[in-house]
């Protein structure tokens, strides 16, 4: 009994202290029956950046305090905001810690004004089983929901039980665990997307034999490069699992000073930035362009627009404007993303695809038709910097595509500069008039037979990308 009395006194006192270093310590409930709950750590000198906190325990329980509560001192010592999210265990059910997490993210982000919180500079953190929270997240959320960047501390990636946290996996899925495409679903290291999955961070230990390093953190570290996007590993040589915030790992100081700096290299805009969408084909997307989440046009006119502005890479390739091509953009996840966005301004670069002759020859005549559909879908949005001004609508920008020799040789699905040039562009210019629409002319900024392209031709490399991104944002910056 004594014990005991001393446990939860020491338990309490540290508390008391970690509490004791932040300007503002609260706990709010996710869910109505405050089965889920946030505790917030708010530092004096908030930078806006916040962390959301999945502590782990392998969806069985929660190692709240030393993977939790714990880490609080370490944020707030930098300026960042630590919300503790004790989340539901799923038995069998993921729907209740995922939406307890969705809801984390959408409180910080709804009461983000309240909280001295940068809505574009939230993060996730997980460890362990919380890591795959974390990670299921980053790759499943909402727009609305996503986060801006994740933290996994020795994350339970996989939910194949051969390969991973047999009890994660069986909590997670229950009666799906053996189901191989509830396991592929869910997992995260395949659901790795460009543009939608945030900045990383994995940091694990080479001697953990209780989450594989090898089948976990390090498949997620390798689907995020593959795909483009910037994340940092950092393996240990020894600390095994559940290390957290204590001290008593042999690297713990070593690991504060690395993802410390790691958190500094995460630029945000600023709260009031005005949100650009950047709707396109594969010439948006990035397509052939090595780190195309850092490289693309999209990318790079974040840039060059700085944290005035916060950009979103709306590209999905081979997609066609017109709604009767083989792969219409309208019917694509990112066209929903962009409106659910609320952007003020949209940038849309279409049409290169529609040029094929399957397409173009048989469904020309409606591409007219289906931009102006486009547009009056854009046009009833609300921007997200107007929301309480009434008859406000985004500032819409059509693209005339950029020229191409496609060196493709198939007749059938070459895209057509010639059709682009005499067909395409005459139209995009008559909508943009009827409409009153600006129109960025792309057509001759990229120059043939130069490093503008890559070999097919088409596309542009990373410098032809720069050169839209110049031209894009010049045109952004001009007010009408």
């Amino acid at each position: 009994m004594i014990k005991k009395t001393l446990s939860l006194f020491i338990a309490a006192a540290a508390a008391m202290t970690v509490a004791a270093q932040s300007a503002r310590h609260f706990k709010v409930n996710i869910t109505a029956d405050g089965e889920s709950t946030l505790e917030l750590f708010i530092p004096e000198n908030a930078s806006g950046k916040a962390v959301v906190c999945c502590p782990g325990g392998g969806y069985s329980h929660l190692a709240y305090q030393h993977e939790g509560t714990d880490w609080a001192p370490f944020f707030n010592q930098r300026g960042v905001t630590l919300a503790v999210l004790k989340y539901r265990m799923p038995k069998g059910d993921k729907n209740l810690p995922l939406s307890d997490a969705y809801g984390a993210i959408r409180m910080l982000r709804d009461s983000a004004a309240v909280w001295s919180v940068n809505p574009y500079d939230i993060g996730i953190m997980g460890s362990s089983a919380g890591g795959h929270l974390a990670s299921a997240v980053s790759t499943h959320a909402a727009v609305d929901v996503r986060p801006n960047f994740t933290i996994l501390f020795y994350p339970v990636i996989s939910m194949n039980k051969a390969v991973s946290h047999k009890g994660s996996c069986v909590n997670f899925l229950g009666d799906g665990q053996d189901d191989e495409k509830m396991q592929k679903e869910w997992s995260s290291e395949r659901r790795v997307h460009h543009h939608t999955t945030p900045p990383a961070i994995i940091l694990m230990s080479f001697d953990d034999t209780v989450v594989p390093p090898v089948t976990n953190g390090l498949e997620y570290y390798k689907s995020m490069r593959r795909q483009g996007i910037p994340c940092a590993m950092y393996i240990y040589p020894t600390g095994g699992h559940g290390w957290g915030s204590r001290t008593s790992f042999t690297y713990h100081e070593q690991m504060e000073t690395e993802l410390s700096n790691w958190l500094k290299t995460i630029n945000a805009p600023k709260p009031e930035a005005l949100r650009v969408a950047c709707i396109g084909n594969s010439i948006t997307d990035g397509y052939g362009i090595d780190m195309c989440d850092v490289n693309s046009y999209p990318a790079q006119l974040q840039q060059r627009l700085g944290s005035d502005y916060a950009v979103m890479n709306c590209g999905n390739s081979a997609r066609t404007l017109m709604n009767s091509g083989n792969l219409p953009f309208m019917k694509e996840p990112e066209w929903r993303d962009a409106k659910a966005w609320n952007p003020d301004v949209v940038v849309i670069k279409l049409g290169t695809n529609d040029s094929k002759k399957f397409i173009w020859d048989e469904h020309g005549k409606e591409f007219a038709g289906d931009l102006q559909k486009m547009i009056d879908t854009l046009s009833a949005i609300k921007p997200n910097a107007q929301k309480n001004v009434k008859k406000a609508k985004p500032r819409i920008m059509l693209c005339c595509p950029i020229k191409g020799d496609h060196a493709d040789t198939n007749e059938y699905g070459r895209c057509r500069d010639e059709v682009i040039k005499n067909e395409i562009i005459p139209i995009i210019r008559q909508v943009a008039k009827k409409n009153k629409l600006e129109v960025i002319d792309l057509y001759d900024v990229l120059t043939l037979g130069t490093d503008d392209f890559q070999r097919d031709r088409l596309h542009p490399t990373k410098k032809g990308a720069g050169k839209i991104a110049d031209a894009v944002a010049e045109k952004i910056k001009n007010e009408e």
